[in-house]
């Protein structure tokens, strides 16, 4: 970079801090005078993320949802479409252009504007963590709420992605959703998606290498596959690490600046796997409560056991400088606990239920 780009950098650094430190006094203000107007946004733009989600709903379902009444809302939807953001129609409401235009702009603030939840900023306190995103509901039961799980991981990559970046990620659930939201800004160029490692052996729609796919073709970047298998022997091992193709995307995917991944129950993934039983009564006797890419983690964050795979070491992943972990549900409390206690690089993408439950285990 010239020393004219290095100044210019500099004084658009300078220029952008300025305008934010202006916008936080003018939103610190009014929530001192008008307090209600934050609360009146807030309610709108809840009502615009909930149809974002949804596609098509009808105001029955969108009350039920909020838990308000029709009545209410009927009045804020009007408003809405009186202001081009909301289309409604006898199949119900969808968001116009403008409103998405609308809504990625408030999402962009959001922190800014609303605030960072107790919730958030607890379990940042209690983790170290760089940041911390909690949706509302229980991904479990809602798969309103999975979405929006996958929806605010996309966000918040959307921010921290810089162009030139190989983003590694793993397979499941969780990360699938992000790839169906996932967007960049168009400054963004040449980012490479990879898979944090082989997984042949999952399910299709799940398996990293689709979702490293599916997610550079939503945003125009490229893509490498790793075809080897998800749990192999020794031997298998040391042969394909001699496959130069193979070597070659190792070598892309160790060198990740960005790591997304999902956490699961250690018994669950290992038997999703297929996995010895002798084997998982040794992990579960070990005091294995977590999975994630590869690793099986004790309460305390200590990985205690491993699967030969191909792709991201734990050496590598000890140095990516942001990684970030989406999972949600009650029943993953103890999984989230014991991945979040493994690091410090971490922003972690939850929902209320996994939230509260993680905050009374250490209560």
């Amino acid at each position: 970079m010239s020393h004219t780009e290095l100044l210019i950098s500099s004084f658009t650094l300078t220029l952008t801090d300025g305008v934010m430190v202006f916008m936080r006094q003018l939103i610190d203000l009014q929530r001192l005078l008008v307090p209600e107007l934050l609360e009146v946004m807030r309610k709108r733009y809840k009502i615009l993320q909930q149809v974002m989600l949804a596609g098509t709903i009808g105001r029955r379902a969108l009350a039920n949802v909020l838990a308000m009444t029709e009545r209410v809302l009927r009045a804020e939807t009007e408003l809405l479409k009186e202001q081009g953001l909301l289309i409604i129609s006898a199949s119900g409401m969808s968001l116009s252009d403008e409103g998405k235009k609308v809504l990625d702009e408030l999402e962009q603030l959001g922190p800014l504007v609303f605030g960072n939840s107790e919730l958030e900023i607890k379990l940042q306190e209690m983790y170290g963590l760089q940041q911390v995103i909690v949706v509302q509901g229980n991904s479990e039961q809602s798969e309103s709420t999975k979405r929006e799980l996958g929806r605010a991981a996309s966000l918040l990559l959307k921010r921290v992605i810089k162009s030139g970046d190989v983003i590694a990620v793993s397979g499941g659930t969780s990360t699938a959703q992000v790839a169906k939201y996932l967007s960049l800004p168009s400054a963004i160029k040449d980012v490479v998606f990879v898979p944090a490692r082989g997984g042949l052996g999952e399910s299709l729609d799940y398996q990293a290498n689709t979702i490293a796919s599916m997610m550079a073709k939503r945003v125009g970047g490229q893509y490498r596959l790793l075809h080897v298998p998800d749990h192999i022997s020794e031997e298998a091992y040391e042969s394909m690490m001699q496959e130069p193709s193979i070597k070659e995307i190792v070598e892309v995917i160790r060198h990740a600046r960005i790591f997304i991944h999902g956490i699961g129950d250690a018994t669950v993934m290992a038997r999703r796997r297929k996995t010895d039983p002798e084997e998982v009564r040794a992990m579960v006797a070990d005091g294995a409560l977590a999975e994630s890419f590869g690793f099986y983690f004790n309460q305390h964050g200590q990985p205690i056991h491993k699967m030969k795979t191909v792709g991201m070491r734990l050496e590598d992943i000890m140095s990516i400088p942001c990684i970030i972990a989406v999972a949600g549900g009650a029943s993953k409390a103890s999984a989230i606990d014991a991945i979040m206690r493994f690091g410090r690089n971490y922003a972690l993408i939850t929902d209320e239920s996994a939230a509260k439950e993680m905050i009374a285990m250490h209560e």
